[in-house]
């Protein structure tokens, strides 16, 4: 691939409106944006998805900015790299920090597929022209105000609705959003908020028929998701409890749960994600592609990772006007009745903002890499 450079960009960029879950209120991003050149000057764009503290995970912008710099570009130097596939497997030996070793890898997807001059979909293997849209909503103050988002949504079109709960904010609130609109497709988000000492109240959620419940319980586990999946009727989706291919086959045989979020951050890149949807598409598991509040630059990796096959349920790739007044990337992502086009345009698809990009960076650095 002839990889001559890598650059990490730090820029603090302000979201529409605050997003609220079960552990805290985002109005800004404080992201990495990581640029990887060759010695044609192509330059390929990845997305670390960490949030500013670490909250989701043990991961955070801090953490992944210093990560990058002293462990993981050094790895790469005087490296062979001939696919994007051997940057997964030159930092294995790197304990997790999976999500400053996603952004790497992506940066390197999209510079191989413009390389190859084929779409990121098609480098990846996808097969369809548009992917389905859902929808997450925050946890609102009150619930008129949640009606009120759930009713856009709707009227919006997106294909799956997705509602974040926290204990005293969840199931009053979530009979008000049914008997407002019964027949819609909705599921929640925990946000690893809960307890088994919680289980009767997952129970009463089944009388909603909603499509799943994400991540109840604690963000490591799928022994105590096992338990609480056998005493219910809605299916449980993982997400923070699975970080590779072994944690998605682990919990899938114990039955601790019955659909996969699979975030190209938290599993270390698109060559695991891989990896993962192929679990689930030859086990018969449904997955879908979970979002961060990613720029444009990290939407488009997730646009291209949910046009393959095992991702059979809509998405969090809800478009860019959404989150930002202005975002990273032209076009900018948008929706068409519940979908958004894959791009079929070299790489990514989208063209990034340089200067924008340039404008918003507050500090950088960058590693040669021969």
């Amino acid at each position: 691939m002839n990889l001559t450079s890598i650059t990490v960009r730090r820029l603090t960029t302000e979201m529409l409106t605050p997003f609220t879950t079960s552990f805290g209120t985002q109005t800004h991003r404080d992201l990495l944006i990581v640029e990887a050149r060759d010695d044609a000057g192509t330059v390929g764009y990845g997305e670390c998805v960490a949030g500013a503290e670490p909250t989701y995970s043990e991961e955070a912008t801090s953490t992944c900015e210093v990560a990058l710099a002293e462990y993981v570009l050094p790895r790469l130097q005087n490296a062979a790299v001939e696919h994007p596939d051997d940057i997964s497997t030159l930092l294995h030996p790197i304990k997790r920090n999976n999500m400053a070793k996603a952004s790497v890898e992506g940066a390197v997807w999209d510079l191989w597929a413009k390389q190859q001059g084929i779409s990121l979909s098609q480098a990846l293997g996808g097969t369809k022209s548009r992917v389905d849209v859902g929808l997450s909503i925050g946890i609102k103050p009150t619930d008129a105000e949640l009606l009120q988002a759930v009713g856009e949504a709707v009227e919006a079109g997106y294909r799956r609705i997705k509602i974040k709960i926290a204990p005293g904010r969840d199931l009053e609130m979530m009979r008000a959003v049914r008997r407002e609109f019964p027949d819609e497709a909705i599921m929640v988000d925990a946000n690893s908020a809960y307890t088994l000492d919680d289980a009767q109240l997952f129970a009463a959620l089944d009388e909603l028929n909603l499509m799943m419940i994400e991540q109840p319980l604690a963000h490591d586990d799928i022994v105590d998701h096992r338990h609480l999946q056998a005493a219910i009727r809605t299916p449980i989706c993982l997400d923070e409890s699975i970080h590779s291919l072994d944690d998605a086959r682990k919990a899938l045989e114990l039955g601790s749960g019955k659909i996969i979020n699979i975030k190209v951050g938290r599993v270390g890149g698109l060559t695991e994600s891989l990896k993962i949807e192929q679990l689930c598409r030859e086990s018969g598991v449904d997955a879908w592609c979970g979002g961060m509040l990613e720029t444009g630059i990290g939407r488009a990796h997730n646009v291209a990772i949910a046009s393959l096959d095992g991702f059979t349920l809509p998405g969090d790739t809800a478009p860019s006007a959404r989150y930002w007044a202005e975002d990273l990337i032209t076009p900018e992502v948008t929706m068409h009745n519940g979908q958004i086009e894959v791009p079929t345009g070299p790489g990514l698809g989208y063209e990034v903002k340089t200067a924008m990009l340039e404008s918003l960076t507050t500090q950088e650095f960058t590693v040669q890499l021969r």
